[in-house]
């Protein structure tokens, strides 16, 4: 079913955000700005090459920017995919939930 508020990049988010690894690499990026390296150092059960590939898949989704700075990357976490899917999914699903606890807690039957 379509809405108004489908994205198309919102797609790209949820694939992105379906891999650990990628998650892994974007709450390293929560906790402080990181360079290429660093992320990869943070991450040694993987190859080089894996790890630019999720930066790319993260990259594509918008969750992740990069600037160059002489020959290093620094990469830093860009939260508004995640607050966009946020507000359109998480959200609803919160308010509902704590509606329905409020009822059966006041014994109304809805």
């Amino acid at each position: 079913m379509s809405t108004q508020q489908d994205n198309p990049s919102d797609d790209l988010v949820f694939k992105a955000l379906a891999s650990s690894t990628r998650r892994h690499l974007l709450d390293l990026l929560r906790d402080a700005p990181r360079t290429t390296g660093a992320l990869c150092a943070a991450t040694p059960d993987l190859d080089r090459t894996t790890v630019l590939q999720h930066l790319r898949v993260l990259e594509r989704a918008g969750l992740v920017t990069g600037r160059r700075v002489g020959r290093e990357r620094h990469l830093q976490l860009a939260p508004l995919p995640i607050k966009r899917i946020h507000d359109r999914w998480i959200s609803d699903y919160a308010r509902a939930a704590v509606d329905l606890l409020d009822r059966l807690d006041t014994g109304d039957p809805g």
